[in-house]
């Protein structure tokens, strides 16, 4: 299960290329999301050859329809059923205005099945559309295979992979870290910039340590949140040998 997360998905389609399999791919790949637990944003069949994407009419239709859900979607899955059309995979995704991980999937050819009836060429389709992404400064992510068959159990894990993925970016561009203390001055190793992390919208608030110890200064040691969050360090962690007046300061500073 994925926890729910909302995907748009972009299923790329080519007309040079079999349409059935472009048909079957949009079947196939929206019912496998839903069987995994995934809300899906998708155009419908009536609103696109077979609810695919691959010429600009349908780019805008398909961006204005990721644009309308922006508030809803957590990431985009780009699926090629067939070569798929680049350009109208990158215009979709120009067009929505979305920042949100993007991942892209493409179909296996069946060896015994190579003739123009049946092959997809899903291939070098996917590394097609990896060029037009980079080209539009769209950032993307990979399957770990360069080809995946949905119903493989390897492709279920692949989603949920990506779920995590858009769950941790989601959390991480409203997040707020507290910085306590001044940094020692022989630790370059843990240098950091501020404004990077804002630029990703991670905040940080500071707090001067002595501001901090004053503040742990006025709590008493029996308090019983106090008590309780020692208790949580001593069931978790051996602490024989450690003073009991540093787990109450350690405790304190959890806090």
């Amino acid at each position: 299960m994925t926890k729910n997360a909302c995907l748009g998905l972009l299923v790329g389609n080519r007309a040079f290329f079999p349409d059935e399999l472009a048909r079957e791919g949009y079947a196939g790949m929206t019912q496998r999301l839903e069987d995994l637990g995934c809300d899906l944003v998708v155009l419908r069949p009536e609103e696109s050859k077979f609810g695919c994407v691959e010429t600009w009419e349908e780019a805008k239709r398909c961006g204005a329809l990721f644009k309308a859900n922006a508030d809803r979607l957590d990431g985009v899955l780009v699926t090629l059923p067939n070569f798929g059309d680049e350009r109208a995979v990158a215009d979709t995704l120009k067009l929505s205005g979305l920042d949100v991980p993007v991942l892209v999937h493409a179909w296996p050819d069946d060896p015994a099945k190579m003739s123009l009836e049946f092959r997809r060429d899903s291939f070098c389709g996917k590394m097609s559309v990896c060029n037009n992404l980079a080209q539009y400064g769209i950032p993307y992510s990979l399957t770990r295979l360069h080809t995946m068959d949905p119903v493989s159990e390897a492709f279920a894990s692949e989603v949920q992979w990506f779920a995590a993925v858009c769950r941790i970016v989601k959390g991480l561009r409203t997040c707020r870290v507290g910085a306590l203390g001044a940094r020692p001055a022989p630790f370059n190793t843990v240098r950091y910039s501020e404004k990077l992390l804002q630029e990703s919208g991670i905040t940080v608030e500071t707090m001067d340590l002595s501001e901090a110890l004053g503040r742990i200064d006025g709590m008493a040691d029996d308090d019983a949140k106090v008590v309780q969050r020692i208790q949580q360090f001593v069931d978790y962690v051996p602490t024989q040998g450690v003073p009991k007046q540093a787990l109450t300061r350690m405790a304190k500073l959890a806090l």
